[in-house]
């Protein structure tokens, strides 16, 4: 079992950055292929962006493509989301996500449904 901790979050001016960070818990993190995903109120949680077990693998949506940049590092359990470019549609609850099973890079695969655990959330809020 895996517990993830996210961190990071504020308010940010239109343009500007923040890198979240997701810490987990256990022995097995490099194991679980990662994602991130944010939801506004009344809105359904969305993929925002995935990273394979190794790190060679991601896949993002193309909104933030170009701005948004996930990675990991496996010696210290943690998997980050670096936000640039920062726009007032970015904000919302974003959450760390650890994926079951197998990478695949298809929208079937980097869904909700797969997610095995979720962390806590962190709040992003951009001004315009």
């Amino acid at each position: 079992q895996a517990q993830l901790v996210e961190s990071g979050g504020g308010l940010v001016q239109a343009g500007g950055s923040l890198r979240l960070s997701c810490v987990a818990s256990g022995r097995t993190f490099s194991s679980y292929n990662m994602g991130w995903f944010r939801q506004t109120p009344g809105k359904e949680r969305e993929f925002v962006a995935g990273i394979s077990w190794s790190g060679d693998n991601t896949n993002y949506i193309d909104s933030v493509k170009g701005r948004f940049t996930i990675s990991r590092i496996n010696a210290k359990n943690t998997v980050y989301l670096q936000m640039d470019s920062l726009e007032p549609e970015d904000t919302a609850v974003y959450y760390c996500a650890a994926y079951r099973g197998p990478w695949y890079s298809g929208t079937s695969y980097l869904r909700e449904s797969n997610v095995a655990y979720w962390g806590q959330g962190t709040q992003v809020t951009v001004s315009s």
